[in-house]
């Protein structure tokens, strides 16, 4: 089957950035097979044909941070310490889900991630694989799934008090049950949490698994300066220098947050090319700000991400891309850095590199997948539309997103979700959270007088 998108703007991000204007896409099966200038005669009679009438083609976003199990506790650590939210909120919370739960959660993430543009997506760890397979599947978007490992650390719930054996081969379970299933959109990568809840043996043990299958490792790396305290005061060193003696730090190591680095654990981020990514927003909350215009200026190629819902509410890739445009030029005062043209890679090719599959997804290529959005510029919140690449950084909302294309198929159409039922998984998800906050225990503060009537 093919899918001819004619007349359009096409923003290709490969290696030289190609734009083309009044350019097409032409779509078979699940691989783009010409892209710009398209030979008429290689559209069959019976293709799709759309006329974009200008709008812009872009590769699909890739977010490479976003926890599909937080996003029905949405709310729970809002206006709350780091500890709080942790051991007060978020672990009673987690703690008390489900698979089924986690299921319906991954569901409502992929509503949030297709309207917004993803197509592609990391999940740090929940404690049901299964659950997010099952989700992620249904969706029709492309996930790497990790479990949320932790096998020491203080306040732990006791359903999460496991051995470093039991988490390993649970892990192992995972990956031979769900990797590559859903046509390969649906991948198992190991999860490390935070350098607080994981020995020494579990890291490198993690790095040896991680090799012999294949795949990367989803680790949150020098996140907050409580971490930093911690790992000084007991190696004196910080956790980036501690995962390089331990001979985890690697090109397949996808280190999340980075907030608290030096210019040395910089060089050895770029020495042994460990995948990044930046999630403003979480990180303006509590954590501090990451030293992108630093990274990018040592030609580090960040990524961005969302975070979970606990933590930063939106699961919108737009947000976040408009969001790491204004914060480092605010607290550089230079208005120069982090440009949108650097903020478009991060959040296509250069994700797309982060997951490990830079050759499959990412920018608009002959051969690659045909993960792909349409966006349609009309409306008062970006036009005039004079800087067009600018304009998809600063100006754009995910209301723009018109339609979303993953693995050649239609996710959204006209703002319309085509794989999963909207309403009912709205429903099921906020009756689930409900729930779970009633087992947890968890009450959320009154922020203004409530009179029932």
């Amino acid at each position: 089957m093919q899918t001819y998108l004619k007349n359009g703007y096409i923003v290709s991000m490969d290696q030289q950035d190609t734009v083309f204007d009044g350019g097409g896409v032409l779509v078979e099966d699940d691989r783009i097979t010409a892209v710009g200038k398209v030979d008429p005669r290689l559209v069959k009679p019976d293709a799709e044909v759309i006329d974009l009438q200008g709008k812009y083609v872009l590769p699909g976003f890739v977010n490479t941070h976003v926890h599909t199990s937080q996003q029905i506790s949405r709310g729970v650590g809002d206006d709350v310490d780091f500890i709080c939210w942790l051991h007060d909120r978020m672990w009673p919370f987690e703690s008390n889900m489900t698979e089924e739960d986690s299921y319906v959660s991954t569901l409502m993430t992929s509503l949030e991630l297709i309207r917004s543009g993803v197509t592609s997506f990391a999940e740090p760890g929940g404690q049901f694989v299964s659950g997010m397979a099952r989700g992620t599947a249904e969706s029709g978007l492309r996930g790497k799934l990790a479990k949320s490992v932790m096998d020491c650390g203080e306040g732990l719930p006791e359903i999460w008090q496991r051995t470093m054996e039991q988490e390993l081969e649970q892990q192992v379970v995972d990956l031979e049950k769900f990797h590559n299933t859903a046509d390969g959109r649906v991948q198992v990568w190991f999860g490390l949490r935070t350098i607080f809840n994981n020995t020494d043996e579990l890291c490198v043990r993690t790095k040896e698994l991680a090799d012999k299958y294949g795949v990367g490792i989803h680790m949150h790396v020098a996140e907050a300066k409580e971490e930093k305290e911690y790992t000084y005061a007991r190696w004196g060193e910080g956790t980036v220098k501690h995962l390089e003696r331990l001979g985890v730090l690697d090109k397949n190591l996808l280190a999340v947050h980075t907030v608290w680095l030096t210019d040395e654990e910089l060089e050895l981020f770029k020495k042994r090319e460990v995948k990044i990514s930046h999630n403003p927003a979480s990180a303006m909350r509590v954590l501090g700000f990451a030293r992108i215009p630093k990274m990018l200026a040592m030609g580090l190629r960040p990524s961005i991400g969302t975070d979970g819902a606990s933590s930063s509410n939106h699961m919108d890739m737009v947000d976040e891309m408009w969001l790491t445009s204004l914060i480092h030029k605010g607290w550089r005062l230079d208005p120069t850095v982090v440009p949108s043209q650097d903020i478009l890679r991060m959040a296509t090719k250069w994700g797309s590199r982060a997951l490990l599959d830079e050759d499959l997804y990412g920018s608009l290529e002959c051969g690659k997948k045909a993960d792909l959005i349409v966006i349609d510029p009309h409306g008062p919140s970006m036009m005039p539309v004079n800087d067009k690449i600018a304009a998809l950084v600063t100006a754009m909302h995910s209301a723009n997103i018109q339609s979303t294309m993953c693995d050649g198929k239609w996710l959204m159409r006209d703002r319309k979700i085509l794989t999963l039922d909207e309403e009912a998984i709205l429903k099921e998800a906020c009756d689930r959270a409900k729930a779970i906050y009633k087992r947890a225990g968890i009450e959320l503060p009154d922020r203004f007088p409530v009179v029932k009537v």
